[in-house]
């Protein structure tokens, strides 16, 4: 679960497994996987920041960036 918060200040817990998308409507608006919307206080570059520590964090994600990882895949190729 990630932690975000409500346009009124109030946080919550949000399963990030059932975001669709993510815009700036000006305010950040994630629409579910079920059609319901959400406004966020935080920007869409901290939301998915916020949903890359967890992803990584659940080994989702590798810590590497693409580029490195095609780096690193070139060399062992070698």
């Amino acid at each position: 679960m990630i932690q975000l918060t409500h346009f009124n200040n109030q946080p919550f817990m949000l399963n990030p497994f059932l975001i669709e998308q993510v815009e700036s409507l000006p305010d950040t608006t994630i629409t579910l996987t079920n059609g319901k919307k959400l406004i966020v206080r935080e920007s869409p570059e901290e939301v998915s920041r916020i949903m890359m520590v967890f992803l990584k964090q659940i080994s989702l994600v590798s810590g590497l960036s693409a580029e490195e990882g095609v780096r690193k895949c070139s060399k062992a190729e070698e």
